[in-house]
């Protein structure tokens, strides 16, 4: 809120000086896209956005971890989904080396961690306390686990951590990283008819909380350093020994150049602010409705035309 008062000072200055905003590059606004429906709807939606401001987009397939590192060196413009818990590492340490700056936070609470549908619950009461888990490990198990049960963490390049929590807090599971967040949603649903336990990665807002009613596993709370200092967390001989984050952020993060070659449309990133169903929303429309992100992007624009019009008009 900071941050944004003082742009919003900023934009204000500039608009008393000259009478308006200077005009924006006509060199396209490089916006990166991963591999979670949320975040490649909206990355759509902003783009799409610009363009009706005047403004040429490109889009570009970036790993979502490296991504901090192509903002700090302006190969793309901005990053519309910097969640704490997957990505916060990545984020404070592209901003230690300059570059890049906190473009605003979005209204939205975010959570990410180990999930279960509550069918799980049933077969396992003592959830959602995580000393729960052992006591009920043999019903997560496959035959890919032998006797261990099996948890389907998010795809690698999330690094969610998930085979050293199990370590750390010395759980009797095999963790398996899935190729995908659809890979997420096919485990859930092929577990659903029969009602299997089953506990997977998982993060809101995203659409699943509507369709699969379900809890997070509570862990040991969050510390600050929990996953840098082993005296953090109940384990003082390891990290990620904690919970992530139960109330965590959800920011954009922008290149510096931006709002010098691109002031409109920086002054705009600045208001933008989704909130948890807005952004569910948007995962919805592809995850269930099974529409393609541009057309996904190109509906929730025109659903929304009451939200989205006062972040561009601040700003013409």
């Amino acid at each position: 809120m900071k941050l944004k008062n003082l742009l919003s000072a900023a934009t204000m200055a500039a608009v008393a000086g000259s009478g308006a905003i200077a005009e924006d590059s006509s060199d396209p606004i490089v916006i990166p896209i991963h591999n979670w429906s949320s975040q490649i709807v909206m990355s759509n939606v902003v783009g799409l956005i610009f363009e009706e401001m005047g403004n040429n987009v490109e889009y570009v397939t970036t790993d979502s971890q490296a991504v901090y590192e192509s903002v700090r060196l302006g190969d793309v413009a901005l990053e519309m989904e910097v969640w704490e818990g997957a990505f916060g590492a990545s984020y404070r340490a592209a901003l230690e080396k300059g570059g890049l700056h906190d473009a605003g936070d979005h209204d939205a609470v975010t959570r990410e961690d180990w999930w279960y549908p509550m069918w799980t619950k049933e077969s396992c009461p003592g959830l959602p306390d995580w000393t729960a888990l052992n006591d009920c490990a043999h019903l997560f198990a496959t035959p890919e686990t032998g006797d261990k049960g099996r948890y389907l963490d998010g795809p690698v390049d999330w690094l969610k951590h998930g085979k050293e929590r199990a370590e750390a807090l010395d759980l009797n599971f095999t963790v398996i990283n899935a190729g995908s967040a659809a890979a997420l949603w096919a485990e859930i649903g092929a577990a659903e008819a029969d009602k299997k336990p089953v506990l997977v990665f998982n993060w809101t807002p995203n659409f699943a909380e509507a369709v699969w009613p379900g809890e997070f596993v509570e862990f040991p709370v969050w510390e600050d350093g929990c996953d840098k200092d082993p005296a953090k967390g109940p384990n003082k001989d390891a990290l990620y020994d904690c919970g992530n984050p139960a109330k965590g952020y959800l920011k954009k993060a922008a290149w510096d150049g931006m709002k010098d070659k691109w002031p409109a449309a920086y002054c705009t990133l600045t208001n933008i602010s989704f909130t948890n169903p807005q952004i569910a929303e948007m995962a919805k429309l592809v995850d269930t409705d099974e529409l393609e992100p541009e057309d996904a992007a190109a509906e929730w624009l025109d659903n929304n035309r009451s939200v989205v019009e006062p972040w561009m008009s601040a700003c013409s």
